[in-house]
């Protein structure tokens, strides 16, 4: 049985070489795709714990753990103990954490342009929306957006 017979490998195919092309972006501001993408979403939760963080990706705490250690060691968020609740703490943006966010929109905007580039505007967009529809049907929805809220934000948000 022939590979190319199966519609998923060319949509996993596809990411993947997407990916590669968005990490070799991201490389030179020095962090990977999910932790852009943890940052984008931290900007719009924050303050927010890692549990939170965890649940919004679909995640383990432990993997949202290791994430954010390491983006805390890179200065791009910090830890604060809850005020609420002293045995949790609370995950914020540094400044250097949100000056990033308009180099990792930036990347993703040159992304999108590569597609467009590659397929057309007008397929682009028919994949963005199609892509988006198989997220959704299949539980997915933007990290720190509300559920309603999905369908009104734009791909920007990964």
């Amino acid at each position: 049985m022939q590979t190319d017979s199966f519609k998923l490998h060319y949509l996993l195919h596809s990411a993947t070489l997407l990916e590669d092309h968005l990490r070799m972006r991201l490389a030179a501001l020095s962090i990977h795709p999910r932790q852009a993408r943890v940052i984008d979403a931290l900007s719009r939760m924050e303050p927010a714990s890692q549990v939170q963080l965890a649940r919004a990706f679909g995640t383990k705490p432990a993997s949202m753990s290791t994430m954010t250690t390491r983006l805390i060691d890179a200065g791009y968020i910090t830890r604060e103990i809850d005020p609420e609740e002293a045995r949790a703490h609370m995950l914020r943006l540094t400044e250097r954490g949100r000056n990033l966010l308009s180099d990792i929109h930036a990347a993703w905007r040159e992304i999108d342009r590569l597609i467009e580039d590659r397929i057309g505007a007008d397929s682009a967009t028919q994949l963005a929306n199609l892509t988006r529809n198989l997220r959704d049907t299949l539980g997915g929805r933007v990290p720190g957006v509300e559920p309603a809220n999905t369908a009104t934000k734009e791909l920007s948000q990964g």
